[in-house]
């Protein structure tokens, strides 16, 4: 006789439980329908430099920008890894549009770590629709550590008074408001203070002239005596937080959504095309191995880039997940070294495949109409925001020494040696 394997069924998920995917589904179904009005217009905004202030609108409308605003804060509450799902499909509709939320989100997290009383002034406005951009960075001038955006009281000492002049200020043309990072005389470090941008001191410019990300609001801020609220000062200062692997996960995503987009073009082009060579099979190329082949490899690329991204995600998900009773350092070890480590993959596999969908056509894929080009100058643009070779360095010491990874926190001259 014989006997099957006694096995033991798995127990029944209880009836008002949803998986995590059926979760993330609803919550992206929300926002499909947006991503795809943003898709259909984006190779037209890419060729006549249209800003996309519009669809910032929309996204704004469906509540794009309180994702990660707690639930009791009216928030959508959403963990890392489910948000930066979402951030990749965002990029692969348009890149640039992904990119330019970049600093609000990183404004949200840094509202998580203040008191009660800022959490209460400003994440009411993240609910109501409001968006934050950023002014950290200066063209030159600033020694490493330092910036030349300085606040002064003004003379009735009532109010901060903010003078200088800031490049690389993403997405604060769209913004209601700007993370400015100044330093105050007699005080140590440096102070983030939250500008409203309609005030009369505030200027900003639409001067980008990357090559890639050029819708992206990446250009110049000025400031001459814009007002300040003490309020709306944070002192900052390097600390063990999720902030630095936060922010340059967020440039991660964008390029995860670019490897997608390209190979989205990749099906189009191989899936239309009527023309051959006689060098080939002579069949379609939808039906050459070789060319399939090319695209398999493509695909394969994009879905590495996503899986790393996501994977990075899930480290930052545990380092804050309470029940790990993990310290601070090891909290922010875990992301950190997570992101750097992807740091080292994604951009070389998305731009490896935003390259690679030349390959499954012919020359008029080169046509200016059709702008295939940007998917890999968007990715290019995107991965010299942070070089790799540093993160490298930075994730060996830490295997070999145990050496705390440093996040970016900042950039500027190099003070001179000795």
């Amino acid at each position: 006789m014989t006997y099957a394997p006694e096995t033991t069924a798995a127990p029944a998920a209880p009836a008002h439980e949803t998986s995590a995917e059926a979760r993330y589904e609803t919550l992206a179904t929300r926002f499909r329908p947006v991503f795809a009005r943003i898709a259909d217009g984006a190779l037209a905004r890419e060729q006549e430099r249209a800003l996309p202030f519009e669809q910032v609108r929309w996204l704004n409308e469906a509540g794009f920008g309180r994702l990660r605003v707690p639930a009791a804060h009216g928030g959508d509450g959403l963990g890392f890894e489910p948000f930066f799902r979402l951030l990749i499909e965002l990029a692969e509709a348009d890149s640039s549009v992904a990119h330019l939320y970049r600093s609000h989100f990183a404004f949200v997290e840094t509202v998580g770590l203040e008191d009660q009383d800022f959490q209460s002034r400003w994440y009411p406005r993240v609910v109501a629709g409001e968006i934050f951009g950023n002014a950290a960075t200066e063209r030159s001038g600033n020694v490493l550590g330092a910036t030349g955006t300085t606040l002064s009281r003004d003379g009735a000492g009532a109010v901060w008074l903010l003078n200088g002049r800031k490049f690389y200020t993403t997405g604060t043309i769209f913004a209601e408001w700007i993370a400015v990072t100044a330093s105050t005389e007699g005080t140590e470090g440096r102070q983030y203070a939250v500008v409203s941008t309609s005030q009369p001191g505030v200027e900003i410019l639409d001067d980008w002239d990357g090559f890639g990300q050029q819708l992206t609001g990446t250009g110049t801020t000025i400031f001459r005596d814009a007002v300040v609220p003490q309020a709306n000062i944070i002192q900052r200062s390097v600390s063990t937080t999720h902030e630095p692997a936060f922010f340059q996960l967020v440039l991660l995503a964008v390029m995860a959504g670019i490897g997608r987009a390209a190979l989205a073009d990749a099906r189009v082009l191989v899936r239309d095309r009527k023309r051959t060579f006689n060098t080939g099979s002579g069949e379609l190329f939808r039906h050459d191995p070789l060319i399939l082949q090319l695209v398999g490899h493509l695909s394969a690329k994009a879905f590495a880039a996503e899986t790393v991204v996501r994977a990075a995600a899930r480290e930052l998900d545990a380092a804050a997940d309470p029940e790990l009773d993990l310290t601070p350092v090891q909290r922010y070890a875990r992301g950190e070294v997570a992101v750097e480590k992807a740091q080292l993959l994604v951009p070389e596999l998305v731009q490896s495949a935003a390259q690679q969908l030349f390959d499954v056509t012919g020359a008029s894929a080169t046509s200016t109409s059709k702008s295939l080009d940007r998917h890999w100058r968007n990715a290019r643009t995107v991965a010299t925001h942070n070089p790799a070779v540093f993160k490298a360095r930075i994730v060996g010491d830490y295997e070999v020494n145990g050496t705390t990874p440093e996040g970016l926190h900042s950039i500027g001259d190099a003070r001179p040696a000795g």
